[in-house]
This record gives structure tokens, sequence and C-alpha cells, in this order.
């Protein structure tokens, strides 16, 4: 099973259902994508950034994953102010930045985090089997619940299995460089592995089918709902509401 570094935990957000993390999970995302506004959105990444400190997680991993989202993110936001119209702050040659451009950067900036964040504190927090019965219990559908659970328990075989390919072709003298050899080599890397994931995809699941399996998991460990998920699930309704009044008002 591949490296969960934030479902091992002993924090309060560890401690709630599964459930109901997944659902304000949920909620707290829709109505993050939907703000416009520079206010809501910082608002938006404090309640993201409150959460993550309450999960307690494995700070040097979460800065890892904070820093590869945010690498992309300087990307759109140096290229945003000057892709939209408005009032001209800066200018360079042709190019100008306009204030409106630089407020959306702002905007995109702090909402893509706050995703991030939340989904850190909430999502990551549980194993990816956990995740799968939670989700069945909320009542989604079984084929997406069943592509998770697969996905998260075969995901690392599918990564040793390309590095296996990779050193083979590097003990064959292969090179990765900028060159139409180079690609075409890694395309028939990435052809092999695809059909080597099929062929075990297809074993598994007719093991699978053998021993009974009727394409829907059954959790041994029932979820049970207690007075502090209530609790949370209030308080972040009430987040909710005010992320909302900043952004109507």
């Amino acid at each position: 099973m591949f490296a969960q570094p934030f479902a091992h935990g002993h924090s309060l957000l560890h401690r709630l259902d599964p459930r109901v993390r997944l659902a304000t999970a949920a909620g707290c995302s829709v109505c993050l994508a939907l703000v416009q506004t520079r206010t809501a959105a910082l608002y938006g990444l404090i309640v993201g950034a409150f959460l993550l400190l309450l999960s307690r997680p494995p700070w040097r991993t979460a800065l890892r994953r904070l820093l590869a989202v945010n690498v992309f993110l300087l990307f759109l936001c140096l290229l945003t102010p000057f892709s939209l119209s408005g009032d001209t702050v800066w200018q360079w040659g042709p190019l100008a930045a306009s204030r409106q451009g630089l407020a959306l950067a702002l905007v995109l900036w702090a909402k893509s985090n706050a995703l991030v964040f939340f989904f850190l504190a909430l999502a990551a927090t549980m194993p990816v089997s956990t995740a799968g019965y939670a989700l069945q219990r909320l009542h989604c559908p079984d084929k997406i619940v069943f592509l998770l659970v697969f996905a998260g328990r075969y995901v690392h075989d599918i990564a040793e299995e390309w590095r296996t390919l990779l050193a083979a072709a590097r003990l064959r003298g292969f090179r990765a460089r900028t060159s139409l050899h180079s690609y075409r080599t890694l395309a028939s890397l990435l052809g092999i592995l695809l059909l080597r994931g099929l062929d075990r995809a297809q074993r598994v699941h007719e093991a699978m089918l053998l021993r009974g399996f009727r394409q829907r998991f059954f959790c041994v460990t029932p979820f049970q709902a207690h007075a502090r998920d209530a609790i949370f699930m209030a308080i972040m309704g009430a987040a909710m509401a005010v992320l909302c009044w900043l952004e109507l008002r």
C-alpha cells in the first residue's frame, strides 16, 4: 500500500466520523469554488489553514504538497494580470498588468490554497479504504467507490512496475534526453505499463469474482456519529454561512 502520511494521527479531526469529514469537505469545496470576491476567498483561506492546524499533519510532507501546488499557481498568477484588461498598474512594452487581473490572481491563489487545506485536513486524514466505505455509506455510486478503492490499493504496484521498466531501459543504455528517440522509448514504456496494468486488473477482478465479489464492499467496523460530529458540522455550517455573506454583501 502506498504511503498515506496524513491518515495516521490523533488529532480532533482524525476522531471525527469519516462520513462527516467527507460531506463537510464536499460542501465547503462547492462554496469555495463559487467564491469570486477577494474578501471571501481570503476568509476561506484562513478557515482552511485553521483546519489544517487542527489536523496536526506532518509539516514537512504538508509543505512539500503545498509547494507543488503553488509552483503551478505561480505561473498562473503571473499570467493572469496580463490577460485581463482594466486599469493599468504596470507596463513593460506591449505587456500591461491590470488592477483587475491582480485581484483575480489573488482570488485564484487564495481559493486554490484553501481547497488544498480543506482536502488535506478533512479527506487526506483517512485511509483510502475508509474513504471508500464512507462514500458508500453516503450513497455514492458503487462504481466510483470501486474505482477509488482499487486505485488507492494498486497505484503503488503500478509505480513499482514503472520503476522496473525504467531501470531495465537504463541497463540497456537508455538516457532520457530531449530527442525523438527518447520520446519514442518513453511512449513504448508507457504502453507496456498500460498493458501490464490492464492484465493485472483483469486477473485481480477474476480472482475476486471467484471469491464471491459483487461490486460492493462491506465495512466490518460500522461508523457511529457522536455529539462532536454534530458540533463540528454546525461550526462549519456557520463558517460557510459567513463565507456566503461575505461573498453576497
